[in-house]
């Protein structure tokens, strides 16, 4: 098949038919600019209802097979603990890849993954669906304009009743999407993380917990993670010196939401620790967001990459650095929430090569600008 662009679509295989799974195959399905030619899964059951939904697509439980087969590009969705393993296979048989968030398990298997897609000339894209949400696209313009002043702080939440995860815990399942969002709208790596929480419906595996990110210029974001509320909520609360911004995802018409409130100091005297105290209370303004599912931006987005070798948002460095920080947060929900700090290491970005340039992308909808420069991202 021949997409939009003139060229021959790109051959995509998926494996993992489980949560995402049916949800990555109707995006690229119906994609112009892809033909997805497999889906490997281990479950015979899963296997025949893509069968009968979709006919012309193969299946098969070797992913060997798949590996073998002329797939240009590789997806995949698969439990947490076996995305390096496949990645790795996929990247070394010469395949561009897209792996859901997390990344890897660790930061060395995700170091790894990187240097391979690096030096092979290869995409490698994880699944941080948020940096794709137009709401949120929308919330990193606000803060980039300046109408929100310096920014005090700011909180998250993200709760439901369920999906339990039998072998990672909350942090792991959750955190990723909230950091991938901190780091993509505040333009910062964070300095520093420290977490709690509590293991209530089986020991060991943390179903709450509440993770505390430093990042520079003295902003501090607080994360609420929870397998066990009531209520769904996926909630981003920025507070600055001018004004506070919420972007409510869960909302059905008004997902942003501008407040022109705060405290002002007034001086009514020469010496500076004479001031008081002055509230505003103005208005509300809700700034219309275009719905796009943000899945198939994600998808598109990466087809995109893989045809034209520019850099993807959410590259392997990007999820990397998400690694990282769930590495450390680990650690200090299981250290009584020290704080753990993040390194230089942590946060040093690298560049990919493709063709022979240097190169880098912008998200902008569904424009990539691709450069010989690298300005990072």
């Amino acid at each position: 098949m021949v997409g939009f662009s003139g060229k021959a679509s790109t051959k995509v295989g998926l494996v993992g038919f489980g949560y995402w799974g049916p949800k990555l195959v109707r995006n690229f399905s119906q994609m112009p600019d892809a033909d997805l030619e497999w889906v490997v899964d281990l479950d015979p059951t899963r296997l025949a209802r893509v069968k009968a939904q979709y006919p012309g697509v193969r299946t098969t439980s070797d992913f060997e097979e798949m590996l073998r087969s002329d797939v240009e590009a590789v997806v995949v969705a698969t439990p947490i603990r076996t995305h390096y393993r496949l990645a790795k296979a996929a990247l070394l048989a010469g395949k561009h890849v897209m792996v859901e968030k997390p990344l890897t398990a660790s930061s060395a298997e995700g170091e790894e993954l990187v240097h391979i897609a690096e030096r092979m000339g290869l995409t490698l894209m994880v699944g941080h669906t948020f940096e794709y949400n137009a709401a949120i696209r929308t919330l990193r313009e606000i803060v980039v304009s300046g109408e929100l002043g310096e920014i005090h702080y700011v909180d998250a939440a993200r709760l439901n009743l369920g999906l339990f995860q039998h072998d990672i815990n909350v942090l792991w399942d959750l955190a990723p999407h909230d950091l991938s969002i901190l780091m993509y709208v505040l333009q910062r790596d964070p300095v520093a993380v420290s977490a709690r929480g509590s293991a209530s419906v089986r020991p060991g595996i943390h179903d709450v917990a509440y993770v505390e990110v430093r990042f520079p210029d003295n902003i501090l974001a607080h994360v609420h993670l929870s397998w066990l509320d009531p209520c769904k909520v996926r909630r981003v609360t920025i507070v600055g010196s001018k004004k506070m911004v919420v972007c409510n995802d869960v909302s059905d018409g008004e997902k942003i939401r501008i407040y022109d409130k705060g405290v002002d100091r007034t001086y009514e005297t020469d010496k500076f620790d004479e001031f008081h105290l002055q509230y505003r209370y103005g208005g509300v303004q809700i700034p219309h967001v275009p719905f796009q599912e943000p899945l198939n931006m994600q998808c598109e987005h990466f087809v995109s990459c893989v045809r034209t070798g520019a850099r993807p948002q959410s590259d392997g460095r990007v999820g990397l650095k998400v690694v990282r920080v769930l590495e450390q947060a680990d650690k200090s929900l299981h250290n009584g929430g020290a704080r753990e700090p993040l390194g230089p290491a942590y946060a040093t970005a690298g560049t990919g090569v493709r063709n022979g340039g240097v190169l880098t992308s912008d998200f902008q909808g569904n424009r990539i600008l691709e450069t010989q420069v690298c300005n990072g991202h």
